[in-house]
């Protein structure tokens, strides 16, 4: 898994370069990876923070941050009063619009380096539904393995 997580850091870290080179404004990883997940559909503070693994108050504290910076929005979720959705604000359009282009072009950086079959392999297996997550067992705290 480590792999993994290297992965996702390599890809952030040229991201977060590219766009700092061009002028963008600068994000922390979190809120890099904040906006990754609400490029991918997710819209609740709840969800957001189960999926980065984090307090609901610290993803608070980062919305309104970006909210204060003009970057999102939050609004009352139409389905649930007591939800609230962030959302992209619309002074973010070139600047997801530039990221968009930095990550495709890092995919074909990633291309070069494993080869079209490694990168293709890599895509299905991070695409294929690993289905629920597993209830596996850790040694006891105190015991060696």
């Amino acid at each position: 898994m480590i792999k993994l997580l290297m992965g996702v850091y390599w890809f952030d870290d040229a991201l977060q370069a590219a766009l700092k080179a061009a002028g963008w404004p600068p994000v922390t990883r979190a809120q890099s990876l904040l906006f990754a997940n609400m490029s991918a559909g997710e819209r609740r503070p709840s969800r957001l923070a189960a999926n980065l693994g984090v307090s609901r108050q610290s993803v608070s504290q980062m919305i309104a941050e970006l909210a204060a910076r003009g970057m999102v929005t939050v609004e009352p979720d139409p389905n649930d009063r007591r939800a609230q959705i962030v959302t992209f604000s619309g002074e973010t359009t070139p600047l997801r619009t530039a990221a968009s282009a930095v990550l495709r072009d890092l995919e074909d950086e990633l291309r070069r380096r494993i080869g079209d079959e490694a990168l293709a392999g890599l895509a299905c297996a991070l695409s294929t539904d690993w289905g629920e997550r597993p209830q596996v067992e850790a040694t006891p705290a105190g015991r060696s393995g």
